[in-house]
């Protein structure tokens, strides 16, 4: 494997890098990125603005999709390795009892889900790319790109503290702002769906459950005979002692600028049954806060020698709210676009070519699909459209399944059942976002 210049692995407070490849963010999509890169024999250098470990906000939830990505990363997603398994997921809704789906058994995809705490899955992968031999910098604060004056095209990115790494391809994972994004002139559209999201962690004898548990409907007290509060819940066990629980909203639902979203969640926990223990005094830390950019709000995942990948580029499925499985995928594909620039060679006409088939691949990949996801998350943000589909939806498991495969985004491709072929033909039917 090629490494990079001495210096790549040394600058601080000042002086120049040169590598194949800049990625800036060391989230999942980035560590993802920085990874694949190395191991197929690029010069990375893998920019993170904090050091380790540092903790972003999250629901912590993997589905079988984010760890269908892992595996083919070379992580190993054994519960002896740390992560927690669980077996699907568990719905509340409507004046019944809970609703239990299994994850799928598909040959597309592996059928358990993971959770893990963001403070140790984002230093995990950072330190497997750097073990797959890409350059990580820590407390590399980037501050703005560097440009080449007569075509406009990135050719690196400047820190905060005067350090330049150039590169003729760099990849923005640095998140939902996405400074790199701002500089090369690509803003978010703001007619895509849009997620605001509060956790904590809270201490709980729940934090074994073989299932992640979430809430369509959430109510300031007694379920059905009470006021219905706007937006979903969710908690998931973490293994250790303690429960990852949030709730979320869509900026498609009326009172998404009105709300109050961390007292909505603590009046939903403390109206959660008492020996579950979802009480403000069992909070581990405070109620923050996070935005969830869908459907592709950020576009062209290419331009001028900059890819986007994960919430930089509006990657968060409009379905479920889950980001680290597309910031995975993204990463994948990315890597594998630029491996096949530097092939052709880097500044030649072929290898721009190849880099534009990033946004067409991811495209291909998900755009269809978080079409229909953003037509879903219209329908939900009106009250009595969400109200319809909980109570006379939840009560049918043949329905329910489907429903389960398609906001989670499991189906096999080929030799699926029934549901699948119904979902995978709205997919393809579904005009790209």
């Amino acid at each position: 494997m090629s490494r990079a210049t001495d210096a790549a692995t040394s600058t601080t407070g000042g002086g120049s890098v040169s590598v194949d490849a800049v990625v800036v963010g060391a989230g999942p999509g980035g560590s993802a990125t920085a990874a694949h890169l190395a191991a197929l024999g690029l010069d990375v250098a893998l920019l993170e603005k904090h050091t380790f470990p540092r903790d972003k906000i999250c629901g912590d939830g993997l589905t079988p999709r984010a760890v269908k990505e892992l595996v083919r990363l070379g992580i190993d997603t054994s519960e002896e390795a740390g992560w927690v398994h669980n077996k699907g997921l568990r719905v509340y809704g409507g004046n019944g009892r809970p609703f239990t789906m299994d994850w799928p058994d598909l040959a597309d995809f592996p059928a358990y889900g993971m959770t893990r705490r963001r403070t140790e899955l984002d230093e995990l992968l950072a330190r497997h790319a750097e073990a797959q031999g890409a350059h990580l910098y820590e407390g590399a604060h980037v501050t703005d790109p560097v440009l080449d004056a007569s075509s406009g095209r990135i050719t690196g990115v400047r820190t905060k503290d005067g350090r330049t790494f150039h590169a003729p391809v760099v990849v923005a994972a640095d998140g939902n702002s996405s400074r790199l994004s701002l500089g090369m002139g690509i803003r978010r559209d703001e007619k895509r769906p849009m997620g605001v999201a509060v956790r904590s962690y809270v201490t709980s004898p729940r934090h074994d459950g073989e299932y992640m548990e979430s809430w369509l409907e959430l109510w300031d007290g007694a379920p059905g005979a009470s006021q219905l509060l706007p937006g979903y819940g969710w908690a998931f066990p973490m293994g250790d002692g303690s429960v990852n629980v949030g709730l979320g909203m869509l900026n498609t639902s009326p009172a998404f600028a009105k709300t109050d979203y961390r007292q909505m969640m603590r009046t939903w926990l403390e109206n959660t049954p008492e020996e579950w223990g979802f009480r403000p005094e069992n909070l581990q830390v405070p109620i923050k806060g996070m935005a969830l950019p869908m459907a592709f709000n950020r576009k062209p995942h290419y331009k001028d020698g900059l890819l986007l990948v994960g919430d930089a580029g509006g990657m968060v499925n409009p379905f479920n709210g889950e980001g680290i499985d597309s910031a995975l995928q993204a990463g994948r594909v990315a890597a594998g676009v630029i491996a096949d620039a530097k092939a052709r060679g880097f500044g030649t006409g072929s290898a721009e070519r190849a880099l534009r088939g990033y946004p067409v691949l991811m495209q291909d990949e998900l755009g269809k699909y978080y079409r229909l996801g953003a037509v879903f998350a219209q329908l939900i943000g009106h009250p009595t459209v969400m109200r319809i589909a909980v109570r006379y939806g939840l009560p049918r498991r043949t329905l329910m399944k489907l429903v389960h495969k398609l906001l989670a985004g499991l189906t096999d491709q080929r030799d699926g059942d029934a549901f699948d072929r119904v979902i995978n033909t709205l997919v393809r039917i579904a005009p790209s976002v």
